[in-house]
């Protein structure tokens, strides 16, 4: 096909300064496409000066991941990328993912490997996915879970699934969507030489507010695509640390207000997705030397 084959959509907000290092770092690749969640920092005044060739749409209130899809709907090409304003890609990784979902049309995700930038070392996910836990297709390793920020994706299939959860918002959203993804027939797969690179601005470790959070998340998940007594089970392990825990508290109460609503979308996936899903969740192995 002629013109460009992937978007790097990036969803941001009041990360100005952060934002605009990461579109310096994508300059002169394939088109971009910033996606606003309501800064208020004036983060969409300065990625016009400083990049005018940047589409930029601005949200009137912050809808979390679910800012991704709003790119993925505006996206004119077949393949999205994602990028996080402490993100980017490496020059020819996105080609090099373009000709992958080009040559196999039953990949909806391509994960790629995570380079971090303070030292140059893969991440933990990337050491997971290079194991190939799940198998091995002919495109590549079988994945299950990705970092969002690493991912690039068939437009079309992201849309059919309808994209991240507006219930979760943000932390973990990665997780529902493979699973529908997968329970939909389409496969994903790691690809060592596509490269992305991750800078992060927060802390090493997650902040109580971003644990709970993610755990609130994570046992959504359960409800919304898992056994009952998967869900159960997980339910009860944050209620019995939630007596002794702020965070799992947080967690927790976060849950109970979301449960109605997880329950009425509640599409338990195929019992050996479940299991492939519970593979994939396991821990990475530690490097060595």
């Amino acid at each position: 096909m002629t013109g460009p084959r992937v978007t790097v959509v990036v969803a941001t907000r009041d990360r100005r300064a952060s934002l605009v290092r990461t579109l310096d770092r994508l300059a002169g690749g394939p088109p971009v496409l910033v996606v606003d969640n309501a800064s208020t920092d004036g983060t969409a005044t300065a990625v016009r000066a400083a990049h005018p060739g940047v589409g930029v749409v601005e949200l009137p209130a912050n809808t979390g991941a679910v800012a991704r899809t709003h790119g993925v709907w505006l996206a004119g090409t077949p393949y999205v990328a994602f990028a996080d304003d402490d993100s980017w890609w490496e020059p020819g990784a996105l080609d090099r993912a373009a000709d992958l979902l080009d040559a196999h049309p039953g990949v909806a995700v391509v994960v790629g490997r995570v380079r971090l930038a303070a030292d140059g070392r893969d991440d933990a996910v990337t050491r997971k996915h290079r194991a190939a836990v799940l198998g091995r297709s002919p495109a590549g390793p079988d994945v299950l879970s990705f970092p969002a920020f690493a991912a690039v994706g068939r437009r079309d299939a992201h849309l059919a699934v309808g994209g991240f959860s507006p219930l979760l918002f943000f932390g973990g959203e990665e997780h529902l969507l493979a699973l529908d993804l997968a329970a939909a027939g389409w496969q994903l797969v790691f690809a060592d030489d596509v490269v992305a690179w991750h800078d992060p601005a927060g802390p090493d470790r997650p902040t109580p507010a971003r644990w709970a959070l993610q755990t609130r998340n994570d046992v959504l998940v359960d409800w919304l695509r898992l056994p009952l007594p998967v869900a159960l089970g997980s339910t009860g392990r944050l209620a019995r640390r939630a007596v002794r825990d702020p965070a799992a508290r947080r967690a927790l109460a976060g849950l109970l207000r979301r449960l109605p609503a997880a329950l009425r979308l509640r599409r338990p996936v195929p019992a050996a997705l479940e299991r492939r899903f519970a593979r994939a969740q396991r821990p990475a192995a530690q490097p060595t030397g």
